[in-house]
Formats: structure tokens, C-alpha cells, sequence
């Protein structure tokens, strides 16, 4: 393979000798998501962006240790979105690390043009109404027209704007503030709505919601 990557996992070998082409494939596989290397190759070009660096102290029997915690979110800004957190010594470090886990948490997002006032067909928003929680922080995201953008706030947009999103309804409670909770609700709001796309089956909102 490119790059010198050697598949260590069964889903590696299989995106390698080219059984697996697409990532929803790889998503839909059933096997885990392991090598952050397999994202490489079916989505090249992620886009990423560090929406919070954090100094962490700890008093050790040494001394006080510092490290940094960065909170990253990944997406192909065409439905594939993932985040992380990543902690290193050194600010780069802990970036790198938190893009390498986030490739690893990569979900499908299931868009559409849910909103009754629109109808376009095209997936510019979320198929359906769903929330998301992270400490106190809940999102809840609804399908909104075209021609809206996305109605929240900046750390709610990053996160939606990666993972292809154009037109939205955002409601939010708890202590915002907290950009890591609030990037990780948004995302597990997204995550929902991902889990929620069963083939063959009428889902009930309330399932996603409660």
C-alpha cells in the first residue's frame, strides 16, 4: 500500500486488496475500526479542525506535569464526521493524537431533506429530529429548508459544517460554555442519527430522541 501502511486488522487487509472501497462500506462491515490509515485511503483529504487546546496540570510524586488536551473534529464536508480528544506533552502531539483517534470515530451521518417546509430531496439537513448529550450539555438537532444555514452556535457549526451540513435547527441547554461538551453533544447528536439509519424499517422518532 501507499505510504507504507501494512494492514494490521482483517478490515485493514480487506481496504487493502481492495474488497472494501467506500466507507460507508467499511462502516457497514461489521468489523472495528482499528488503523486510522483505512480512513486515509476511503476518504482522502479529511478536513480537520482543533476546537479547543487545554493546559492540563497533575502533581505527581516528581513534581507538577503538564500535558495538553486538544478536542479535534474530522470530516469530509459530505456526510462522514468523527471526533476526539488527544492529550501529548506538547500542544502538536496532542493534536495529532486527538486527529488519530477522531479518524477512528468516523460515523455516517444520515442526511436528507427532513424539514416538511421544503422538500428539495437533495441532503442539505439531518433525515430526522435527534439529541445528543455530554455532561450537562444536551443539542438537540431538527431538520430545517434549504436556504436557512445553520442556525447555532460557533462550536455547534464547525462540528455540523464538516460533517456536511447546510441547513439546521439547533437547540441547546446546559453549560455551553464547555466546548468540549458541547462539540461531544453535537456529535453524539449526529451519531444518533446515524445509528438510526436501519434498512428496510420505519423508524419511530421517539426511539432516537428518548
Amino acid at each position: 500500500m501507499s505510504n507504507g501502511w501494512e494492514p494490521r486488522t482483517r478490515l485493514g487487509r480487506k481496504v487493502a486488496d481492495g474488497e472494501i472501497t467506500s466507507m460507508r462500506d467499511a462502516l457497514e462491515s461489521g468489523l472495528p475500526l482499528k488503523e486510522p490509515e483505512i480512513v486515509d485511503q476511503l476518504l482522502p483529504g479529511l478536513d480537520d479542525e482543533v476546537l479547543d487546546i487545554n493546559m492540563v496540570q497533575r502533581m505527581t510524586d516528581s513534581g507538577r506535569r503538564v500535558k495538553f488536551r486538544c478536542v479535534v473534529v474530522v470530516g469530509n464536508r459530505d456526510g462522514f464526521v468523527g471526533y476526539a480528544q488527544g492529550r501529548d506533552d506538547q500542544v502538536g502531539g496532542a493534536i495529532q493524537k486527538a486527529i488519530e483517534i477522531a479518524k477512528l470515530n468516523v460515523i455516517d451521518v444520515s442526511r436528507g431533506c427532513g424539514s416538511w417546509e421544503c422538500g428539495c430531496g437533495q441532503p442539505h439537513t439531518v433525515a430526522l429530529r435527534t439529541t445528543g448529550k455530554a455532561g450537562s450539555v444536551e443539542v438537540e438537532l431538527q431538520p430545517a429548508p434549504r436556504g436557512l444555514g445553520l442556525a447555532g452556535g460557533e462550536t455547534v457549526r464547525k462540528v455540523l459544517e464538516l460533517a456536511g451540513i447546510e441547513d439546521i435547527w439547533t437547540r441547546s441547554s446546559g453549560n455551553t460554555r464547555t466546548t468540549v461538551n458541547f462539540a461531544k453533544a453535537t456529535f453524539n447528536a449526529l451519531r444518533a442519527t446515524a445509528e438510526a439509519r436501519i434498512p428496510e424499517r420505519t423508524l419511530d422518532k421517539r426511539e432516537v430522541i428518548e
